[in-house]
């Protein structure tokens, strides 16, 4: 067992069992969802209750989906534009690469805004918004996901923090 295993079963059993079984199932599920650091999250959760689970969920998605969805074989083939470019002798890697940073910066404004909870005095409307996790049932926890958009570049599948975004 190493540090951080101990660690991780020191802290668990200071807790009730429902409490240790709620930890375990939130550990599993962060590292199905490919969480390097699983244990951390799940105690996170626990301590902060803040939805970590969620929030990681959903950013990992946008990722998969938004983002990375581009380099998966025939997407540019799906937009006319980089058809033409394409047959036209640009260098698929790099149309890869812009349409990825493309969509990178879309997502990032988009949960920042989200984050923002709507801009009274930029909207000049008096209304505004939150994200909130539900359970499994699709009822609201109360707990609202909060700062998506600073840890986007951290929910980078590849672990490179979006490097490649840039190059």
């Amino acid at each position: 067992m190493d540090d951080t295993d101990a660690a991780w079963q020191s802290w668990l059993s200071g807790l009730a069992p429902a409490g240790r079984a709620e930890a375990e199932w939130l550990r599993t599920r962060f590292e199905a969802l490919g969480a390097a650091d699983a244990s951390d999250r799940a105690r996170s959760e626990i301590e902060e209750n803040q939805p970590h689970l969620a929030r990681f969920a959903l950013l990992r998605s946008l990722w998969r989906g938004a983002i990375d969805g581009w380099a998966e074989p025939e997407a540019l083939e799906q937009v006319e534009a980089a058809r033409r470019l394409l047959d036209a002798g640009a260098n698929r890697n790099d149309l890869v690469l812009l349409a990825r940073a493309v969509a990178y910066e879309a997502v990032f404004v988009t949960v920042d805004e989200l984050d923002c909870g709507g801009d009274v005095n930029a909207s000049g409307v008096d209304v505004g918004w939150t994200v909130m996790e539900t359970g499994a049932d699709g009822s609201s926890t109360g707990r609202p996901l909060s700062g998506l958009h600073e840890d986007l570049l951290t929910m980078d599948p590849s672990g490179r923090g979006g490097a490649d975004l840039w190059r």
